[in-house]
């Protein structure tokens, strides 16, 4: 068993999200030019149902399966892991099986009354068995992040992006000439081809796993009397369905909550006599230019969230209390830590990012309103993680619900005022960041007893007005380059050099941890 530790398990998982978000992109560019911006609209239609339909079935089944897995082993009991194992298997291929049947004697109903374009047909039997490929592969990463080995899902989710994109753009362009319809399938077959590559190496890993088991095994051989009972199917989907319930339920109402914030935006800026291809346009903006440009530490904290439930779980197992709020104080200074500079320079470099990336100067005052505020998105994640992690889930659900409450009823009382228009919606949707991790931070703090680390904030925030100093004044006053992009890039290399010296001169950066990171830590050796 390749066990990690907390830190070297995030790592990990950080870097293959770094790798697959930069992967992710060559479909994005490349796509489009096979089979067009309709072909694209075709693949895209499908897509929403499919994410519906796995978020009920495996929506919170990982992380239920991590956490029994983490407890088990904490307790000196394998035989529970793999009784946790073999009954998320039985629910997840069940369900998948059943789903995929639906999803396909579905299609004709949904394709031509639902999305009221009947050539989505045949991108939506495309989709179907993926169903049930997702719920199998999502069991085995729970699996095996409730061992704490992250390297299985890391090395699965890398292959699994690489066979798709190659797919994607392969069988669309095979299937080009039978026409636009069964070319947007042919994309639909390369996701699934992708899926099918993540799951096998999944359970190749598995199967190495058990081999060792039982060379293990054969060594020291238990007595008679030292053999566990195995728990019975029901109890025990009892007990995975009482984590995974309100988990599921947290991200659909996050699903829910993003579906009717696009529907609520778009009726709001038509009541404040903005026009629709207007309205249209600022909204694809906001949600496909701005937002994703908030979301890029997101790698690290989902990183943070994935490792954090096993090690929390393991340590609630243990009644560990100062190993919990040790690693909770680790997960929310190092997103705190490392969000602060990307949210510096997205707040005082707006308009030669956004001119940079997106060619487009016009959208750089929705970002820099919501830039400072996304330090709040980035602590919402790992403490989402820790309230799941420690029986609960409700809560965490309760607190999600009420955050889309708000979002939706203040945007359509702002997104409606012509004064407001768009950024309105934006308001409303920063609201919701601080809400609802506020919510959870209480919900930890008081489940816990314990203090989020206040004396760390002030250190990150003062180092953000340091750097934002820094930045402004180094973009305005010292011409790196003629060119804007060089500009750019250099002004906020150097003040993100300056706010790592400030980071490790007050405290902010471990040094203890910076030598467990895989790689990093050899050079420490000697």
């Amino acid at each position: 068993m390749n066990k990690q530790t907390f830190i070297q398990g995030t790592m990990i998982l950080l870097a293959a999200g770094i790798v697959n978000r930069i992967l992710g992109f060559i479909p994005r560019i490349l796509l489009p030019r096979i089979i067009g911006a309709e072909g694209v609209g075709l693949y895209q239609l499908g897509y929403p149902f499919f994410l519906v339909l796995v978020t009920i079935i495996a929506g919170g089944i990982p992380l239920a399966v991590a956490k029994l897995v983490a407890e088990a082993e904490s307790a000196g009991n394998p035989e529970r892991s793999k009784t946790v194992l073999r009954t998320s298997l039985i629910f997840a291929m069940a369900a998948g099986l059943l789903f995929t049947v639906l999803c396909i004697l579905g299609a004709p109903l949904a394709s031509r009354y639902i999305l009221t374009d009947a050539r989505v047909y045949q991108t939506f039997v495309a989709m179907s068995p993926m169903i049930a490929i997702v719920a199998v592969s999502s069991v085995y990463r729970g699996y095996f992040q409730g061992k704490q080995d992250m390297i299985p899902s890391a090395a699965s989710s890398i292959i699994e992006t690489i066979a798709r994109i190659i797919c994607v753009l392969w069988f669309s362009y095979l299937l080009l000439p039978m026409g636009i319809e069964y070319a947007a399938a042919g994309a639909m077959l390369g996701v699934v081809a992708g899926e099918i590559a993540g799951m096998a190496v999944l359970l190749l890993q598995y199967r190495r796993l058990k081999s060792r088991e039982k060379s293990l095994a054969a060594k020291d051989q238990p007595s008679e009397g030292a053999v566990p009972r195995k728990e019975a199917f029901v109890p025990m989907l009892r007990r995975i369905m009482r984590i995974a319930i309100p988990v599921t339920g947290g991200r659909l109402v996050g699903s829910m909550s993003y579906l009717l914030e696009s529907i609520t935006t778009a009726q709001s800026l038509a009541l404040a006599g903005i026009a629709t291809a207007i309205a249209t346009a600022q909204y694809g903006a906001l949600q496909g230019m701005i937002i994703p440009l908030l979301l890029l530490p997101g790698a690290l904290t989902s990183s943070l969230a994935v490792s954090l439930v096993p090690s929390l779980a393991e340590a609630q197992a243990r009644g560990d209390m100062r190993t919990i709020h040790l690693r909770l104080h680790q997960s929310i200074r190092l997103a705190l830590v490392t969000g602060a500079p990307f949210a510096v320079i997205m707040y005082v470099l707006a308009e030669p990012l956004c001119m940079l990336i997106y060619n487009n100067s016009e959208i750089a005052g929705m970002l820099k309103i919501m830039a400072p505020f996304a330090l709040f998105l980035y602590v919402q994640a790992p403490l989402q993680a820790a309230l799941q992690a420690l029986d609960k889930p409700g809560r965490a659900l309760i607190n999600t619900l009420i955050g889309a409450i708000v979002k939706i009823v203040l945007i359509l009382y702002l997104a409606s005022n012509p004064s407001f228009g768009i950024y309105g919606a934006i308001l409303a949707i920063i609201v919701n960041f601080v809400i609802v991790t506020l919510l959870h931070g209480y919900s930890v703090a008081r489940t816990l007893k314990y203090r989020l680390p206040l004396l760390d904030v002030i250190k990150v925030c003062c180092g953000m007005v340091i750097m934002a100093g820094a930045t402004t004044y180094l973009n305005n006053h010292f011409q790196f380059s003629d060119s804007q992009g060089i500009q750019f890039l250099c002004a906020a290399f150097f003040s993100t050099l300056l706010y790592l010296a400030l980071a490790g001169i007050t405290g902010l950066i471990d040094l203890h941890d910076i030598k467990r990171m895989p790689l990093i830590r050899k050079w420490f050796r000697g």
